[in-house]
């Protein structure tokens, strides 16, 4: 069945395709919001939040010695992150993330089969058929704003075949980035393709997913593209405001931090994943391998055999030995299976784990002792750590209030053992920790040697049994913090951290009378509830 847009003339469809039309056929001005690009805010426009300034690390050394993605604000001005639905965008192209069959029953996949109508349905059915995963597909927008719908599917994500998962995402962004070009399209709507229906880590989908934008930003052929509008939900907008200006930093302080911030793994060429112990190299002439007669360290002929050192041209014309190129491969070190030691990770050997076990058990009973003997009123009393009643399902709240936790004025030792003294009793079973960043200053936040060194102190029950940690009001140096500290540090509790605009949240996991909080924290929700009704885009079109 052919849709009304196959049988009217070309200059009708474009002009069907640029009105705001309802679902019922309804007048401009009466269907669903229509958002134009040139009404959002371009990512070099966006002031960074923190005011480019760096935390202590504490002696940590970098990850890059040189930011490999450098400052650059003609590509800032190409990148818009906004937070809305995808169908509403008026660009050339928008990107729908769906499964293999093309029948995905998402909300994302909703709203966009609901808006473009009955005529997008017809057209997978009858043309596209499906997608394989990492592919694309194009269709027309139909009543979408956008002229077309570049459709992909996403990988599912098993830590078995993490390095197969991480380039099937990579090669969804890169064919959707290649398509846009083939198009010749000036802006693209980019959806979060990755996703956690199919077990993809958020953050490490956003790592792909920005690294591969960039360096095809890079690229001069993709140098008609104006404006990558990247919609994201609630749930990545966080991790994305975060992990943004590491990839496109707005400014030559962003550019200085994200050498440490960035991981040390940050793709190929063009985004690519990359297994250093797997490369292999491929010359264009075998003949040509052999550059050198004579060994250029001890004299001796190649071909002879006087030197056993042989020297192959395998850097550009450099003659490199054999031995030392070879040397510098895993294979050579007669180590085990690489996949298995990067899946079971670095470990010592069983005796010596023991005897750190063993150690770290008697520091923690140590502990315990002293912060059952020892006056700690003068931490107590500050009020910054407590229990507060219950969530949903029994579990005990523990509430952390971020601005009466002076970090330079309190005495550290005791702060960890009242931790130690009050959490004890309660981490044998599952709780949840509630931690208030509201209204907190410099003077709050406490170094990353000793949070590290508490977590290290702290046995595995803790780690264990900790079924979430709510950061309410945070801020982006909060998110930027936490996203560090977590992935580097505490990455066993990465993803029970979960960031939350408002003290409201907090009830649909517990009672609001079993949560007890400062009236401070209250007082400034409700200005923040305040702030954010009048600045919803709705509620501006509304008194305009």
């Amino acid at each position: 069945m052919f849709s009304l847009q196959y049988l009217v003339s070309k200059p009708v469809e474009e002009g069907l395709m640029k009105l705001d039309m309802g679902p019922l056929g309804h007048g401009p001005g009466l269907g669903p919001r229509v958002v134009e690009v040139k009404s959002l805010t371009r990512w070099s426009q966006t002031p960074p939040a923190h005011g480019g300034l760096l935390a202590d690390y504490s002696g940590e050394l970098p990850a890059h010695k040189h930011c490999p993605f450098p400052y650059n604000p003609t590509l800032n001005h190409k990148v818009v992150l906004w937070n809305g639905d995808i169908s509403e965008l008026s660009l050339d192209a928008i990107v729908h993330s769906t499964n293999e069959s093309m029948s995905e029953r998402t909300p994302h996949s909703d709203r966009i089969h609901q808006r473009a109508g009955r005529g997008l349905r017809d057209e997978i059915i009858n043309e596209v058929i499906e997608c394989r995963t990492g592919g694309v597909r194009v269709t027309q927008g139909h009543n979408l704003p956008a002229r077309f719908i570049i459709h992909t599917v996403g990988p599912k994500y098993n830590i078995k075949y993490q390095t197969a998962a991480e380039n099937s995402l990579h090669m969804c962004y890169r064919n959707v980035l290649q398509k846009a070009k083939e198009l010749n399209l000036q802006s693209l709507g980019l959806c979060v393709i990755n996703s956690v229906r199919r077990n993809y880590p958020p953050d490490r989908g956003a790592h792909i997913a920005l690294r591969t934008l960039r360096r095809h930003l890079e690229l001069p052929s993709y140098s008609q593209l104006d404006a990558v509008v990247l919609a994201v939900d609630n749930v990545d907008l966080s991790i994305y405001e975060v992990l943004l200006p590491l990839y496109f930093p707005r400014s030559s302080a962003e550019e200085a931090q994200s050498r440490w911030l960035l991981p040390a793994d940050i793709g190929g060429s063009l985004g690519e994943p990359v297994l250093p112990d797997r490369q292999i190299r491929i010359i264009d002439n075998p003949h040509h391998a052999f550059t050198v007669d004579r060994c250029v360290g001890c004299g001796g002929s190649v071909h002879s055999g006087s030197c056993s050192d042989v020297y192959v041209d395998v850097r550009g014309g450099e003659a490199v030995s054999v031995s030392e190129h070879i040397g510098e491969h895993a294979f050579s070190q007669m180590q085990g299976d690489l996949d298995q030691q990067r899946l079971l990770g670095e470990r010592p050997t069983a005796d010596i784990e023991l005897v750190r076990q063993i150690q770290s058990k008697e520091r923690y009973e140590r502990l315990l002792r002293r912060a059952r003997t020892e006056d700690l009123s003068e931490v107590s009393g500050i009020g910054c750590l407590y229990q507060s009643g219950v969530d949903r399902f029994g579990r005990p709240v523990i509430v952390f209030v971020g601005k009466w936790f002076r970090f330079k004025e309190i005495d550290l030792d005791k702060a960890l053992l009242y931790l130690i003294y009050l959490l004890d009793p309660l981490v044998k079973s599952d709780y949840v920790i509630a931690y208030f960043h509201t209204l907190t200053s410099t003077a709050n936040y406490p170094s990353f040697q000793w949070l590290k060194e508490v977590y290290n102190i702290l046995p595995y029950k803790y780690k264990k049994n900790l079924k979430a940690c709510y950061v309410v009001h945070p801020t982006f140096w909060t998110k930027m913090m936490t996203w560090w500290f977590t992935t580097f540090m505490a990455p066993a509790i990465k993803h029970k951290v979960h960031s939350l605009p408002g003290v409201e949240y907090l009830y649909e996991i517990m009672s609001r009378d079993d949560l007890e909080i400062p009236a401070f924290i209250t007082e400034h929700d409700m200005t923040v509830q305040v702030a954010r009704k009048e600045a919803s885009p709705r509620n501006s079109s509304a008194r305009s």
